[in-house]
């Protein structure tokens, strides 16, 4: 039986139902429209996978858990209202980074002792997805929140050599790069933050940061705070990102005494 919404983009004429139409839709109980949506944007997904993970062999449950997850959300009311794209590729990523932060925490060795220190070990897919984060939050700085960084940590110039450059005191240069520092580190954090669509979810995200580094103001702190007590999810979202916060990504020791079966 074909579908109302007509043929997907994969393959015959593109689809004249809007994705917004089809978000509608899946809101109001109509599985066959995630389908749509599915078959629309699979192959995108697929690709976007095959750049987030070291093991071709992890794309097609990768991106399965996200069409699941993206589902669930839709008939829980929640998700988006429009831009499902954007949508399922951020949700991708978030999945991406929580199953590469859950597969750290698992060890395979035959070796249980606590006193073999073996050799550090960074996954490459979480170590991929971290230097992305990074790579954002840099961006969104302001223009001269960026040159001042640029110049103290990347190029390891001095307050007192970088002030000329930027018409300033030395003193004032080291005031500002700390501001600067202090900007990345939320912006970092806030990278982590899984996309909420109704619109007090999607102000308190934006937030989480500051509030980690416990730099949001008392108004807004009053706010969030009232949020956060009612909001499951935005709990969650901050118990993420404090974890992040806390120094949790740090490589974990491999032991080398698992031996070949015969």
């Amino acid at each position: 039986m074909a579908s109302p919404y007509g043929a997907s983009s994969r393959g015959g004429t593109p689809s004249r139902d809007a994705d917004s139409d089809l978000l509608a839709a899946v809101r109001a109980g109509d599985t066959a429209a995630y389908g749509v949506l599915y078959e629309r944007h699979l192959g995108a997904a697929r690709a976007f996978a095959y750049r987030l993970v070291s093991d071709p062999a992890d794309v097609d449950d990768l991106v399965a858990e996200t069409f699941a997850k993206v589902f669930a959300a839709l008939r829980a009311g929640r998700g988006p209202l429009v831009a499902f794209r954007a949508y399922l590729t951020t949700t991708l990523r978030h999945v991406c980074y929580h199953r590469a932060r859950r597969d750290r925490r698992l060890e395979f060795t035959d070796d249980l002792t606590r006193y073999d220190e073996g050799q550090p070990f960074l996954d490459p897919a979480l170590d991929r997805l971290e230097r992305t984060y990074a790579a954002r939050a840099f961006r969104a700085l302001p223009d001269r929140w960026r040159d001042v960084l640029w110049r103290t940590e990347v190029e390891g110039a001095s307050p007192a050599e970088v002030a000329p450059q930027l018409g300033l005191t030395p003193n004032a240069v080291a005031v500002l790069a700390h501001r600067a520092r202090e900007g990345l580190r939320r912006l970092y954090l806030q990278q982590h933050v899984a996309v909420a669509d109704p619109p007090e979810c999607r102000w308190a995200g934006e937030r989480l940061g500051g509030r980690v580094r416990g730099r949001l103001a008392q108004r807004d702190s009053v706010r969030l705070e009232n949020h956060l007590r009612w909001c499951a999810e935005c709990r969650a979202r901050l118990a993420e990102i404090t974890e992040v916060h806390q120094g949790h990504y740090r490589p974990y020791r491999q032991r080398n005494h698992a031996r070949p079966l015969d």
